[in-house]
């Protein structure tokens, strides 16, 4: 049984305590605070009184309870004693004395065998009512020893000193003395395994700055990753007009020639690249990459409304081919280079792949195939004019096919001075097209495609001599637009095109770079007399 007034633990007396040692109950007040009286090494247990017969409560005289308001057992049937409530005050004091005489008087009761003054924390129990929810023996261990001096509560129950107050339990039943119990207090003690999950966080949180930290500063101050060298094989890549580096960093590390954005953007800093088709080798060198997109040996630039024939020259030239290479390909594996269905409609087309040779930038270095160039060239012209609503424009144009809403823009290219005249020129096309014109009696009657039957670029041609050439694309000879294009036209050209500006001309002429169009047949004479005079020495 635990020591009475001691705690709810079994404990060993501290040696600073004022009855370490004390073999008896002396009668002394011995908490200055609780003035309980304590029982020491003779304290007799408290058990059935034979002189109450057997039934009668020890401190139960005069109808009182021991230390409360209510009746409480001190004894088990079987014999096991629970500890007593300890009394509190002058009252549990005058208590105490009243043993004491009745020992002496020789009312003693019969003792129980000599115990320790500690047992076993285990054997001890506490009612606390019939509804009390059970709470484990090990929630509140108490420290190891009490020490004097303590606050009013019981010595050496583990209490802290701000603790002054019991705090209630609604669900708690009541204790000995009439009083709500206390919640069990948990003892103040700091957990290796707590401490052990703050370090573990506080390690992840700083292992996780430092890698965000370490991120932050490769991707904005750190070196971009990059491979190394010229990299092997080979790619194609389209690089769009008006892209900035960045976007072109993406193309190139989307087609798997760079590693990363930056490390093409820092190596092309100050470098001027040119919109275009490029072949490129993959995973090479952000440095590698930027050399051959800027190295003008390993590249070829077609401009806007070139002729076929001129572009056939360009890359036997760039290629160091014999004359006449490229455009023997071009003749012989026309249907293998990739034109639509609706590129050659007519027989009487001189050549599949005018107008399909899209004017931009190509990869022409050494070793290159004069077919791998025409290809990408035809699968340019084929992705631009896939943007485009030709078969629905042309329709709405009065045209029969997308072929000749090309063959248009070939002709807008070939005779506007500036992209300022494309929309001007393409309403003058129109207009002559139509059954209703009278001006030109249904021709065209352009100089330009007089000059491609001839494949020349004449300005100083006569009348007689326009008129007199019996040849498809002649538009002074025959009505309506020639079979095909006549050139390659770009976008600008093809654009107006598709939206010509709406006005009434029939005529133009450039003077100086400058082109004006009229209406009639008078106005426009006017203006080729002032061009001729501007031609004289």
């Amino acid at each position: 049984m635990t020591e009475y007034g001691r705690g709810s633990g079994s404990q060993p007396w501290h040696p600073d305590d004022p009855l370490y040692g004390d073999q008896g109950y002396s009668g002394q007040q011995q908490h200055p605070q609780s003035q309980q009286p304590q029982y020491g090494h003779g304290q007799q247990q408290y058990g059935w009184d034979p002189s109450q017969g057997g039934q009668q409560q020890y401190g139960q005289q005069g109808g009182g309870t021991y230390g409360g308001g209510q009746a409480d057992y001190y004894g088990t049937p079987d014999g096991y004693q629970q500890q007593p409530q300890q009394p509190h005050g002058q009252q549990g004091h005058q208590e105490a004395q009243q043993l004491h005489q009745a020992q002496q008087q020789g009312q003693q009761q019969p003792q129980a065998p000599q115990q320790q003054h500690s047992v076993p924390y285990q054997s001890q129990q506490e009612w606390s009512g019939p509804d009390e929810e059970k709470i484990s023996l090990f929630d509140d261990l108490p420290p190891a020893t009490a020490r004097p001096g303590e606050h009013d509560g019981e010595p050496g129950d583990g209490r802290d000193d701000e603790d002054d107050e019991p705090r209630e339990e609604p669900s708690r039943g009541r204790d000995r003395r009439g009083k709500k119990s206390k919640k069990p207090k948990k003892n103040k003690r700091r957990s290796g395994t707590a401490c052990l999950v703050v370090a573990v966080v506080l390690l992840g949180v700083v292992g996780g700055g430092g890698y965000l930290a370490y991120d932050y500063w490769e991707t904005h101050f750190g070196a971009a990753p990059d491979y190394e060298g010229q990299g092997g094989g080979q790619v194609q890549v389209e690089i769009p007009k008006g892209a900035s580096l960045t976007e072109m960093g993406k193309v190139l590390q989307e087609a798997g020639v760079v590693k990363s954005v930056g490390a093409f953007t820092n190596a092309a800093a100050k470098k001027a690249i040119q919109p275009g088709t490029y072949t490129l080798h993959q995973q090479m060198s952000g440095a590698a990459a930027v050399e051959m997109m800027t190295n003008a040996g390993n590249f070829l630039t077609i401009a806007e409304g070139r002729r076929a024939v001129q572009i056939y020259a360009a890359i036997d030239g760039k290629l160091g081919l014999p004359a006449g290479t490229t455009k023997d390909v071009a003749k012989n594996r026309a249907k293998d280079l990739g034109l639509p269905a609706w590129a050659n409609t007519d027989p009487k087309i001189r050549d599949p792949l005018e107008g399909f040779l899209y004017p931009s930038q190509y990869s022409a270095g050494k070793g290159t195939k004069p077919e791998t160039i025409l290809k990408q060239m035809v699968a340019r012209a084929n992705e631009n004019y896939a943007k485009q609503d030709l078969e629905g424009k042309a329709r709405e144009l009065g045209l029969k096919s997308p072929l000749q809403l090309i063959t248009v823009a070939s002709l807008v290219n070939a005779e506007g001075m500036t992209h300022d005249d494309f929309r001007k020129m393409a309403r003058v096309i129109y207009n002559r097209l139509k059954p209703t014109n009278v001006e030109t009696n249904g021709k065209l009657e352009f100089d330009s495609t007089y000059n491609y039957t001839k494949n020349q670029s004449k300005l100083d041609l006569s009348p007689k001599q326009l008129r007199a050439l019996d040849d498809p694309y002649n538009t002074y000879f025959y009505k309506g637009l020639p079979p095909g294009p006549i050139g390659n036209p770009g976008e600008q050209a093809l654009k107006a095109a598709m939206d010509p500006e709406p006005g009434d001309w029939y005529y133009f002429v450039s003077i100086n770079e400058k082109t004006t169009f009229t209406k009639n047949l008078q106005e426009h004479q006017k203006l080729v007399d002032e061009f001729n005079k501007s031609r004289k020495p």
